[in-house]
């Protein structure tokens, strides 16, 4: 544990705060021969939600990033594709009562433009990649990012949504 990662559980725990995780997604979409086709990742090896299917892009975003800098570098790191256009879809303030985790605010991208062919970069951590019709998401996918990817295909996003609460 470094010396800031002690400081933040002490402060924590004597103000009763929670410490909050920032995190970016990137669904890549493209039309599909009957709607919009996202891609999916096969995650493994991971610890958290390994064999469910997930964005093929997120990550933490790491102290003095942008969210927006994290998502372009996930994308690069997981998938080796630059230049990717993003435009923001919501912000998503989660937690699960079920589990010792910190409270998570997530952002979520898409893209529908970048350059290179999306491939798997992280070997250990994806074992496949998978255009998958929003209509007809593969069983399971990560139980935060499903919901997410049902209000684009429904339409409903909003710029600010919660999860586990």
């Amino acid at each position: 544990m470094t010396s800031t990662e002690g400081y933040t559980e002490r402060y924590a725990a004597a103000h009763g705060r929670f410490v909050v995780v920032p995190a970016s997604y990137v669904f890549l979409l493209r039309e599909g021969a009957t709607g919009d086709e996202v891609l999916l990742q096969l995650r493994q090896n991971t610890g958290y939600m390994d064999d469910h299917w997930a964005a093929a892009a997120a990550g933490h975003v790491e102290r003095g990033e942008t969210a927006c800098d994290a998502a372009r570098r996930e994308a690069l790191e997981e998938l080796g594709v630059t230049d990717v256009d993003l435009t923001f879809v919501t912000s998503m303030q989660r937690t699960r009562h079920d589990q010792a985790i910190d409270e998570r605010i997530d952002f979520f991208f898409t893209a529908r433009a970048w350059s290179g062919e999306p491939r798997i970069v992280e070997t250990e951590k994806a074992v496949e990649l998978r255009w998958c019709p929003l209509d007809a998401l593969p069983d399971p996918v990560v139980p935060h990012e499903r919901a997410v990817l049902e209000s684009l295909r429904a339409g409903t996003t909003q710029a600010y949504c919660t999860f586990g609460f």
